[in-house]
């Protein structure tokens, strides 16, 4: 029988030079512009087993979704991982926190943050 392994969110971006930059600095993710010397108009970010694709249309701006959720935001992408009070650490001084790390009432550990394109990125790390 079949089997799906991962999933990679894809945002359209005005500027994936500038996205790769952002997520490289702030994320330290390792990002692979497509093409490589030129305007790109494809990207792949990846850190560990998370990949985030890039898709370029120009003067793309998202719309901002965030509050139009009752009882929570609207999150672009959740991504599960380890160390999170060490990597929340790491980036609260240098991205938009929307929550900060904190408990939820599921047991799991968990914050939001927005990039710079306005996506939001839920980081968060299952208890036992």
């Amino acid at each position: 029988m079949s089997e799906l392994r991962s999933s990679a969110p894809c945002f359209p971006v005005a500027d994936i030079a500038r996205t790769i930059a952002w997520y490289e600095e702030n994320l330290g993710f390792t990002c692979y512009p497509f093409p490589p010397d030129e305007l790109p108009t494809f990207g792949v970010m990846v850190r560990d087993n998370i990949e985030i694709m890039l898709q370029r249309i120009e003067n793309y701006q998202k719309p901002d979704l965030y509050d139009l959720r009752d009882g929570g935001g609207v999150w672009d992408t959740y991504i599960r991982m380890k160390d999170i009070k060490d990597f929340y650490g790491m980036v609260k001084d240098r991205v938009e926190i929307l929550k900060p790390l904190e408990k939820a009432f599921y047991g799991d550990w968990q914050f939001e943050m927005k990039d710079l394109n306005g996506y939001v990125l839920v980081f968060s790390e299952r208890t036992e």
